[in-house]
């Protein structure tokens, strides 16, 4: 099974969401994908997730994970021993969106918020300093990322199996071309 995990101020209609569960239609699989919409609120979020993780067929699950949603996914790596797929990745959301506090508005939903100081209390307690078993990471990053410096994922998986890609920016434009690559490492047991 593969969860997609989506990012700050986004949804499961986002273009990787999308790409990722057409790829898995037209292999016949898919019953085999979740992309729940998930809640600004960090505690609520990470409720979501974990019912969608404990749904999870015995055979196991690859999260899928972008921006905040990498973020998410190593968090639930790291407690539930699976592995994940980080599409440029926050690696400390409680210190990188510091700087979005105030109104926002998800750009799919149109829902509007407030993000604060408490949003961020609640990433610190999600945060993970160093992964404990690099093997089951797979950092996919871009270099023109204009939002996440690239360098700290690399830096923060570093041993991991790992894409840099030249160029490109935060939404990594060029993901679907990747798609057998994700599933290809998504699919192999630890």
């Amino acid at each position: 099974m593969y969860l997609y995990i989506h990012g700050f101020n986004s949804a499961p209609a986002s273009t990787k969401a999308c790409q990722l569960q057409a790829r898995l239609a037209a292999l016949g699989r898919s019953a085999g994908f979740s992309c729940p919409a998930l809640s600004h609120w960090p505690e609520t979020a990470m409720r979501q997730l974990e019912a969608e993780v404990a749904r999870a067929p015995a055979s196991g699950i690859t999260l899928v994970g972008s921006s905040l949603g990498g973020f998410y996914a190593t968090f639930l790596a790291e407690r539930h021993g699976c592995r994940a797929v980080l599409v440029n990745p926050a690696v400390g959301a409680h210190i990188g969106l510091e700087s979005y506090l105030g109104p926002q508005q998800n750009l799919y939903t149109a829902e509007r918020y407030e993000l604060t100081r408490e949003h961020l209390a609640w990433w610190d307690k999600f945060s993970v300093e160093q992964p404990t078993t690099i093997e089951r990471y797979f950092l996919m990053v871009t270099t023109g990322d204009e939002v996440l410096d690239y360098r700290a994922a690399v830096d923060r998986f570093r041993g991991a199996k790992q894409l840099v890609v030249a160029g490109s920016d935060h939404g990594f434009a060029e993901f679907g071309d990747y798609l057998d690559q994700v599933l290809a490492f998504g699919d192999a047991q630890l």
